[in-house]
């Protein structure tokens, strides 16, 4: 599905007549990280009306007993708790804090009536694991964090999963890919509930880009060559670890199939059940990352990389590269030394022995200011702070991206998922 779309669906309910559409319920959990909570507690709790932005009532709701801890060592004290969502048009759950535990019940069950009585529920981040708790991205479009979607759709294989789209607008269920994609899918709210002027006034006020694409090069997708923790005790690790090493040498599923001593089935099915992608897309996934590195840190030319990546052409790398990461290799990598700091002059290229930067480094960056922006838009929302003895720290798994191979959408624009038809690697 296109990010700006608003496909409403055809059986959307009507809003029950004691909710109001200019009410937004904020759902906090103990555990939270501050930057995600923060961004809507910004964007529709600040009165704004003297730039041309319509005013909306926040209404932030404990969504679990008292204290709320923040993964920054802050303890919340919000000002309503799960009975205020009765009022509410609009539900935002901006984060989870652990993809492995199952939220509250009542919490859930507070999310689906309000969905049942025509509010607009919306997950920024890990907030998606929040919806498909409570059954909400039920045969739905819906997107994450990247590091996390593999997991989303393993654990709710009825999600259709899209870690490429910065936001993805359902009609009445909307959510964002992780931290700043939340900004982008608040901002998408407010224009589609009150136009583009208002939206662009609200971005000139946030010092940030009225409207991005998942396309833009400055949207950077990362892709991630971890696994889920549980696949280390599995026979399979040893063929996954193996593949990973020999990514430079032309062998297919069946050679992985062969060394794991299965059938191509049986293969297809362990693999699939451990880490929620088919085989053949992990191994795409893993090539396409490969050469993103190597463009990042070498100056071999894209015929090179290809074979050291894996790929029979350079036409198949081209293929599969613009397909998951929405650019040719050879813009994304004049794209990515434009943007590197130029210190008196371009860095030389390096040899990809001697230039090894992971990638959650990368995606890491910029977080200290993240932090000192979402301290300051915690004030004045209604929510007591104040330092706790220990933070509650959430849990984290690791895992393999699994891209699909068309946008997601409703009908036809729906996803290519794992066992469906599969393309050979090169």
């Amino acid at each position: 599905m296109s990010q700006d779309s608003a496909a409403v669906p055809d059986a959307a309910r009507k809003l029950a007549a004691r909710r109001r559409r200019e009410i937004v319920a904020v759902l906090l959990f103990s555990g939270g990280p501050i930057f995600e909570s923060s961004i809507p507690l910004s964007v529709f709790g600040i009165d704004r009306q003297d730039a041309g932005v319509p005013r909306y009532r926040l209404l932030v709701c404990a969504g679990e007993d008292a204290p709320l801890r923040t993964t920054g060592g802050l303890e919340l004290s919000a000002p309503y708790g799960l009975e205020a969502i009765s009022r509410a048009g609009t539900v935002v759950v901006p984060a989870w804090r652990s993809i492995t535990q199952a939220p509250p019940p009542a919490a859930l069950d507070a999310l689906r009536r309000a969905h049942e009585e025509g509010a607009r529920i919306v997950g920024l981040c890990t907030g998606a694991f929040v919806l498909a708790a409570a059954g909400l991205l039920d045969g739905r479009p819906a997107t994450t964090h990247w590091m996390y979607a593999p997991t989303l759709a393993k654990r709710y294989p009825s999600v259709h999963v899209d870690p490429r789209e910065l936001f993805v607008d359902d009609g009445d269920v909307l959510t964002s890919a992780g931290t700043a994609a939340g900004i982008d899918l608040c901002l998408h709210i407010v224009r589609t509930d009150h136009g583009a002027d208002a939206a662009n006034a609200l971005a000139r006020r946030l010092v940030v880009p009225p409207r991005r694409t998942a396309s833009e090069m400055g949207h950077q997708r990362y892709l991630d060559r971890s696994l889920p923790e549980e696949i280390g005790a599995d026979p399979l690790a040893e063929v996954v670890a193996w593949a990973l090493e020999h990514l430079h040498e032309q062998f297919d599923v069946e050679t992985l199939a062969a060394r794991a001593y299965m059938s191509r089935r049986t293969f297809d099915r362990r693999f699939r059940s451990l880490t929620g992608s088919a085989p053949l897309q992990w191994l795409i996934t893993q090539r396409v990352l490969q050469a993103q590195r190597l463009l990042e840190t070498s100056d071999y030319s894209v015929d090179e990389v290809a074979g050291r990546c894996g790929f029979r052409s350079p036409v198949a790398l081209r293929g599969h590269f613009r397909r998951q990461l929405g650019a040719s290799p050879a813009a994304y990598r004049a794209a990515y030394r434009a943007r590197r700091p130029q210190n008196g002059g371009p860095e030389p290229a390096l040899r990809p022995e001697r230039a090894e930067r992971p990638e959650r480094e990368r995606a890491m960056l910029g977080a200290g200011s993240g932090e000192r922006y979402a301290a300051a838009a915690l004030a004045g929302h209604g929510l007591a702070t104040a330092e706790a003895a220990e933070a509650g720290k959430p849990q984290s798994d690791a895992y393999a991206s699994r891209l699909p191979e068309s946008p997601v959408g409703r009908g036809p624009g729906r996803p290519v998922l794992p066992g469906q038809r599969e393309r050979p690697v090169g």
